[in-house]
């Protein structure tokens, strides 16, 4: 019986597979440890995980912030809780590229909360652009896509109809969101809650305009950098991927990038991997 952990800035999926092949899963807060201390981590697991942890011989535990610098404490706290030592920690990224490529050579990105990318060699992340987070990187993330739409509503750089439509939609004034950005905890969160709009406004030409340039700088200070960019197909995950598919393989095209598989999250992916290989 193995438990599979995907945590990203928002939310953490959890999926325990059983000896029978059973599946069950369930959602908490997201886990990562630059935002999350030990006592909330631990708070987080007390009061939202919901399955059992009876019987689990191994974790393999995936999420944002995992740096090598990090994972310790976080095996720490997973086995203070689930009781046991065989815990596997490592970043979004390895889980995104396993997921995505398996045993195989691939160049993978992320576009949800946050953003981030790499060349996968099969076994390790070969090459990485350092995503810096959503004050200095996160390009092309729903976190950038969200500070780029607040302010082009509060500038009034938006059709008076975009900004009609947000401000019923959310019950926000300048004040507001002042106060969420750099007063409270999880601006990146704060800011990528805003996706939704976007894609529901998508047939907007300045809309797409937002959400075009957004994704041709991720590009531009990104996937350019990467071996074989040319002639290797680029994999996704995440939801603004998912969600914004067309829009995402449209710019890739106007680079003469190939876009290859586009999921919501690496979850499915993650599965196959561990029960085929993890013995």
């Amino acid at each position: 019986m193995i438990l599979i952990a995907d945590s990203g800035s928002t939310k953490t999926k959890w999926v325990k597979i059983g000896s029978d092949s059973s599946i069950e899963t369930c959602t908490t807060a997201g886990l990562n440890p630059f935002f999350t201390d030990e006592n909330e981590f631990l708070r987080i697991l007390e009061h939202q995980f919901s399955l059992s942890g009876t019987g689990i011989e191994a974790i393999y535990f995936y999420g944002a912030g995992c740096i090598p610098e990090k994972t310790g404490g976080i095996k720490k706290r997973l086995s203070s809780y689930f009781q046991i030592n065989n815990i596997s920690v490592d970043t979004d990224l390895m889980a995104a590229a396993r997921s995505l490529c398996g045993r195989s050579a691939g160049l993978v990105g992320i576009l949800g909360t946050g953003s981030n990318s790499c060349y996968y060699d099969g076994t390790k992340i070969a090459v990485q652009v350092p995503a810096l987070g959503y004050v200095l990187g996160d390009e092309g993330s729903g976190a950038a896509l969200g500070k780029q739409l607040l302010a082009d509503i509060f500038k009034k750089q938006l059709p008076q109809n975009i900004i009609a439509d947000f401000h019923e939609q959310y019950a926000l004034n300048q004040s507001d969101v002042i106060e969420k950005v750099y007063r409270q905890p999880f601006p990146n969160r704060f800011l990528a809650q805003f996706t939704p709009f976007i894609v529901e406004h998508l047939s907007e030409p300045a809309i797409m305009d937002l959400v075009d340039r957004s994704f041709s700088v991720f590009v531009q200070r990104n996937l350019l950098q990467y071996p074989f960019i040319q002639q290797l197909p680029i994999h996704f995950t995440g939801s603004v991927a998912y969600y914004l598919k067309s829009c995402l393989e449209n710019v890739l095209q106007n680079f003469h990038l190939k876009a290859g598989n586009i999921t919501s999250d690496p979850m499915e992916g993650l599965i196959h991997y561990h029960t085929t290989n993890y013995r």
